[in-house]
Formats: structure tokens, C-alpha cells, sequence
């Protein structure tokens, strides 16, 4: 009888155990423990180098190329037109939107509106022909340009921009890694930090602002070229859901078809190395 008793005490307990064993929930992954499906969007603004280039301008009646030209971007500082939805195209600005295909690989279109300008105190080497007709006010310039030293400060015969802008539109695919544990970072949820690297390539649409030789300009939006691009960056993760972002981006352009004049005929083209410097503001979200 008494061990009978105690056979179903110690069934009992045996049960008891499972049953509370079996109710006790497991421990809730970390919403940054995983990155596969989901989301994200950013939003920033860049500051941007380039490399010297040949610009070359073809029409009816010049033929020429600017050869070592300079140029620089058209920085804003800080401003309220980053975050005015009816002006924020006016500074550099760039904006992300992505998906994570696995928790290491995100795939991102992304859009980098930078601004390229001319520099306009500057003097170049000009080779070609310019040929205009005597009534055009740019016919001071006629003549044959054999290595031909020109100083372009008056902007009589040429201003150049890209300043609405330097449009790089493309895809871009990168990996991010968690490296909170080299800083001791215990719980990501309230802050994590990744580092990130990718690639990217796609079409440059700039609205080009171009005066050559006094012609009447035509500044519309117009797919002239395409460029290549690789990245690298930090990513700090705040409460889960939001991130400042920050990259350094470096890449070539090359635009054969510059739109400069009414006459679609009379084209610029140019290709250079450029330099990008972003900061971002984003979120991330699982649907």
C-alpha cells in the first residue's frame, strides 16, 4: 500500500513538472535577432567630389571639348528644405527604399539627387571649332581651338550644371552585419550597430542647366548615361524600429547623351569618378 502511495506521488510530481515545463513560454526572440522580411526607408542628404573630366559639346556649328574641367557640388548647409515636402528636391538630397531578402542581404532602390557645377573661375584647355552664325552673340568665340587656353569666368561661353540634379537612379544590393558584441552591446533592441557594404548600378537623369555659347538653353529631364557604384557604412538601430545611417560611396559616371539645347542634335557628353559622403534617417518595419 505504501508504495503504491508513493508510486503515484511520484507520478504526480513527474506530471506536475511536465504540465508547468510545457506552460512556460520561451524566451521571445529580439526583433533585431532577425532581418529577413522586412522593410526599410530613408531619407538624407550628401555632400559630393569629382574628378576632373572632358566635356565635349557637338552642334551644327561647334565642335569642341573642354578638357580637365572642374567642378564642384552645391551644398545647402542646414536647411528646412530637407524636410519641406514641396522643396526637398532643392538640396542634395537621397532616398532609400529596401527589403531584406535574408538576414544579411537587402536589396534597395535608390535614388541620389547630387548636384555637379562647373566651376565657373576657372581656365580651361579647349580643342575644336566653334562656327556660329555672326548675328549670335557667341560668335566673339568663333574661331579654331588648338589646345587653346579659355578663361570662363564671364559665362559668355559656358555655363554647365547639373543641378536639378545629378540624378543617379539605381538598384543596389549590400550586406549588413551585426557587430554589437565587439562593443559590448547586450540588448539590440534598444540599440544595434551593423556595419554594411554594397553595389550598386543604374541610369544618371539629370535636368541639365547649360548655357554653350549663348544658345537658348533647354533644361529638361532626360536620361543621359549610366553609372556604377560601391558602398560602405555604418548602421545605428534605435528601439527596434529606427536608424541613422551613415555611407560613404564612390563610383563612375559616364553620360554620352547631355541634352543642352531646344535641338535634341546638339548634345554634351562627359564620364568622371565621383565621391559620395550620406547621412540618413530611416525606419524598419515587418509587415
Amino acid at each position: 500500500m505504501k508504495k503504491t502511495i508513493l508510486f503515484s506521488l511520484m507520478t504526480m510530481c513527474v506530471m506536475t513538472e511536465a504540465i508547468f515545463a510545457q506552460e512556460t513560454p520561451a524566451p521571445k526572440a529580439k526583433f533585431t535577432a532577425h532581418n529577413k522580411g522586412k522593410f526599410f526607408a530613408a531619407f538624407g542628404g550628401n555632400r559630393d567630389d569629382y574628378s576632373k573630366s572632358d566635356i565635349h559639346f557637338k552642334g551644327q556649328n561647334f565642335n569642341f571639348t573642354v578638357q580637365d574641367a572642374a567642378a564642384n557640388d552645391k551644398p545647402k548647409g542646414w536647411q528646412i528644405d530637407y524636410i519641406n515636402p514641396t522643396r526637398f528636391t532643392i538640396p542634395q538630397t537621397n532616398m532609400k527604399f529596401g527589403y531584406f531578402i535574408n538576414d544579411h542581404y537587402a536589396i534597395s532602390l535608390n535614388i541620389d539627387h547630387m548636384k555637379y557645377v562647373f566651376d565657373q573661375h576657372q581656365s580651361a584647355y579647349v580643342t575644336g571649332t566653334v562656327n556660329l552664325p555672326a548675328s549670335d552673340p557667341g560668335s566673339i568665340h568663333n574661331g579654331t581651338y588648338n589646345n587653346t587656353l579659355v578663361d570662363f569666368s564671364d559665362g559668355t561661353f559656358l555655363r554647365f550644371e547639373h543641378t536639378n540634379g545629378l540624378n543617379y537612379i539605381h538598384p543596389e544590393i549590400a550586406r549588413f552585419d551585426d557587430i554589437s558584441k565587439l562593443f559590448n552591446i547586450g540588448n539590440t533592441d534598444k540599440f544595434q550597430l551593423n556595419i554594411t557594404e554594397g553595389l550598386g548600378a543604374g541610369i544618371l537623369y539629370p535636368k541639365t542647366d547649360a548655357t554653350v555659347l549663348g544658345l537658348r538653353e533647354h533644361d529638361e529631364f532626360h536620361v543621359a548615361g549610366y553609372g556604377v557604384s560601391a558602398k560602405a557604412g555604418l548602421n545605428f538601430t534605435f528601439f527596434k524600429y529606427f536608424f541613422i545611417q551613415t555611407e560613404i560611396k564612390g563610383g563612375y559616371i559616364n553620360m554620352p547623351d547631355i541634352q543642352i539645347t531646344y535641338d535634341h542634335s546638339e548634345k554634351a557628353s562627359q564620364h568622371f569618378l565621383f565621391f559620395e559622403s550620406t547621412i540618413y534617417a530611416g525606419g524598419i518595419f515587418k509587415l
